[in-house]
Order: C-alpha cells, then sequence, then structure tokens
C-alpha cells in the first residue's frame, strides 16, 4: 500500500501541502487538468524553487487570471459535481469542502448552504483542495496521516477584524486533533486544516513504511531560523491491524442497472472493499444494503460518494478492525506470457498466493481457452515458482498495490 505522512509541525496551507505533494513526484498537467475542470481558465499554477530557512523547498504560486466572485459552498459543490474528475478526486474534494463550510458556518452562525467562501477566497481555496486531491490521485496514495499541526500563536487581521490565532475556523476543525502552537504569526490556514482533517488520519509519530520519496513544499515567508515548510513523506508499507469504518445503508429504489457502477465509484472513492448484499424491507419490498469498508482517513469522500450517487437519507457506521496480510506481487511465465500473482504472507511466509484474474482472462480471450485453463496454469506456474502457501517470501516480491 502506498502511504504519505504529512509533516505540519511548521504549519499547513493548502498550497504549502499541494507544492510538498508536487516535490514529490505527482505530476503537475494532471493537477493543473483537475483544477481546470473545475475552474477553466480561472487559476494558474506555477511551481518554483526557493529556500526557506537555508533548506531548499518548491513554492506554487497560485494566481488568478480573472475576476472571480466570492462563492457559496453551493455553487462550489455545484462546480465539482460538473467537473470531468476521477471519482476519488471528486469525493475527495467534495469531503474537504464539506468540511471547511461546516466549520465556517458554525464559527459564523449561518447555515451551511448559506456560507460564502471570501475569507480563505474561492478560487484559490478551489486550486488548493482539487489540486491537492489530484495530486494525491496520481501518487497513487492509499494511506494519508499525518502529525501534530502547528497553528501558531498571537493575532492576525481578517476581514472580520484582528481575531486571536489559531483562527476560529481552524480551531473549530482541528477539534479532536493533536496541535501545538509552534511559532509566532498564524501558521495553518483554514484550507490547510480541513485538507489534513479530512483526508489524514492522526498518526503522531511516522508510521513504518519503505520510503521512496520526500516532498517539501514552501510558505510565502521565509522566516529566519525556522523552515516554514510542509513535508509529506511518500513510501510503501501496511500495518497488519487497521482501524476501518464500515458503512451501510438500505436502499431499495435505485435503478438495479446502477449498481455496478456505484461498487466501482466506492472503491475509486477510496473503500478498500464495496458489495451489496440482498435484504427484505418492510411491507415486503426486496432492496439491498450498501456496504462499504474504508480507512478511518477515507471514510468521509466514501461517506459523500455513497450520499452523491444513491437514493439514501442516511448511512450507518461503526468502527472495526481488520487484520490483513502483508502482499506483494510476483509474476510468472504462462504460455508464452507473464502473469500477475498476488502474494499474501505474514512473518516471512506465503499464507496465500492467487493468480490476478483480469489478466488471466485476457490471456484466456487471446488464446482461445476456458480461463479456468488458464488460472489452473498459473498456479501451477507459481507452485514451480515456490509461490505458494508454506514457502518462504522471495526476495524479488514487488511491494506495490498494482501487479503493472
Amino acid at each position: 500500500m502506498r502511504q504519505a505522512w504529512i509533516d505540519a509541525s511548521a504549519g499547513i496551507a493548502g498550497d504549502m501541502l499541494l507544492a510538498a505533494l508536487l516535490d514529490a513526484g505527482a505530476d503537475l498537467e494532471a493537477v493543473r487538468a483537475a483544477v481546470a475542470a473545475v475552474i477553466p481558465d480561472e487559476v494558474r499554477l506555477t511551481p518554483h524553487q526557493v529556500t526557506r530557512a537555508g533548506l531548499r523547498a518548491t513554492h506554487v504560486r497560485v494566481e488568478s487570471t480573472d475576476h472571480h466572485p466570492h462563492r457559496t459552498w453551493a455553487e462550489i459543490r455545484d462546480l465539482i459535481d460538473r467537473a470531468t474528475l476521477p471519482e476519488r478526486v471528486r469525493a475527495d474534494a467534495l469531503a474537504v469542502f464539506e468540511r471547511l463550510a461546516r466549520a465556517e458556518a458554525r464559527v459564523h452562525g449561518v447555515s451551511v448552504e448559506d456560507v460564502h467562501f471570501h475569507e480563505v477566497g474561492a478560487w484559490d481555496s478551489i486550486a488548493d483542495v482539487v489540486g491537492v486531491c489530484a495530486a494525491l490521485h496520481d501518487l497513487g496514495v492509499r494511506e494519508l496521516s499525518a502529525g501534530p499541526v502547528a497553528v501558531g500563536s498571537g493575532r492576525v487581521r481578517t476581514a472580520h477584524g484582528e481575531l486571536p490565532v489559531p483562527v476560529p475556523a481552524v480551531a473549530e476543525l482541528a477539534a479532536g486533533r493533536r496541535i501545538l502552537a509552534g511559532g509566532e504569526g498564524e501558521l495553518a490556514t483554514p484550507t490547510g486544516m480541513a485538507l489534513v482533517t479530512a483526508l489524514a488520519r492522526e498518526c503522531p509519530e511516522l508510521p513504518p513504511m519503505r520510503l521512496e520519496a520526500t516532498g517539501v513544499g514552501a510558505g510565502g515567508r521565509d522566516v529566519p531560523g525556522r523552515p516554514n515548510v510542509v513535508r509529506v513523506l511518500l513510501g510503501t508499507g501496511r500495518q497488519q491491524m487497521e482501524e476501518s469504518i464500515l458503512l451501510e445503508a438500505n436502499i431499495d429504489d435505485l435503478d438495479p442497472r446502477v449498481w455496478p457502477s456505484v461498487l466501482a465509484a466506492l472503491l475509486e472513492a477510496g473503500a478498500a472493499d464495496a458489495w451489496l448484499v440482498p435484504i427484505l424491507m418492510k411491507k415486503g419490498r426486496p432492496a439491498h444494503t450498501l456496504c462499504a469498508l474504508a480507512a478511518t482517513s477515507r471514510a468521509d469522500p466514501v461517506r459523500t460518494a455513497i450520499f452523491r450517487l444513491t437514493t439514501t437519507l442516511g448511512v450507518r457506521e461503526r468502527a472495526v478492525r481488520k487484520t490483513a496480510l502483508e502482499r506483494g506481487w510476483a509474476h510468472v511465465d504462462v504460455l508464452g506470457a507473464r502473469l500477475p500473482i498476488k502474494v499474501g504472507y505474514r512473518e516471512g511466509v506465503i499464507v496465500q498466493a492467487t493468480p490476478e484474474f483480469e489478466d488471466a482472462a485476457r490471456l484466456a480471450v487471446q488464446e482461445d481457452l476456458p480461463v479456468r485453463a488458464v488460472l489452473d496454469a498459473a498456479l501451477a506456474a507459481a507452485r514451480t515458482a515456490r509461490l505458494a502457501p508454506g514457502e518462504p517470501v522471495p526476495s524479488h516480491l514487488e511491494d506495490t498495490c498494482s501487479p503493472h
């Protein structure tokens, strides 16, 4: 599983996190395309190298190309809903903005639908939020976590006058999370805090991972003696015991032809698994229970996707613990082709070794053979290669979520 950990010990802002993800290897054009899908021709993203307290970092300049109106949460939600985006990017962005809107609504005493993003700036916050969600998707991050967030200290001038730090919206968003002052001034913005709390589980210490890359994103100011940066550590790894959320909804009025696309969209939104259970509801009506299992940090986007894609008015949730085998991929030669074998192992010993079905099915069509024959041949080749239960884990196993 590819995972990323956010070091926000010097603060957090949306553009800083976006810069860190680009610095870690996210594709700039993929990010630009996602932002343009939501607000075409409204902003320009320009990364460049800077130094902060003597350390190299990437800074992203988010520039307006036109005059922008202040938008409500309802208007931003409609823009994201109508945009052509990967489902996971859409679900993540909606979850972040919904969290931000609820915090602003509570602070200002208005309804969520009437929240105007004038203080955080609608166009630049859209670029930051959608850009970060697109960067995470491009990097293939399946598990995002974050350490304590530095929020700053003192007072700051805003459109509402002089306010204490952390400003009310940041304090509302940070409820239940570990924070620290970390320095003078405003170090955490509402957009940055919304991204962290909506998408990342709290993990005070760096989780175990095989480190692949480090990204450093710079804030706008160069503070002497304190690097004004957000770091992202990107790697692979899997903890055996995972805290997860099981989301369920009973639905009796959805066109059954839609269900395959709903399940696929929930997986793309970040669910570890999604399935249907046939049930009989009141008055003898046939129905389904929609179930989705997600890591705690992915619950918000998956929940948002359920409400957006189905007719349900409510979602039941309960915490569960999932014990997962460590896993990786190996390849075997079958009928002149290389087929991936998914290997699950524990304490250095293989527990499961299974051919990837879709690859086997494609090879079966190509060779005009039954799929079962190709699967049997792949299992035989795996056993010959000592990829079988009880065998030691081979050193060439690939630590990746994808066989390709």
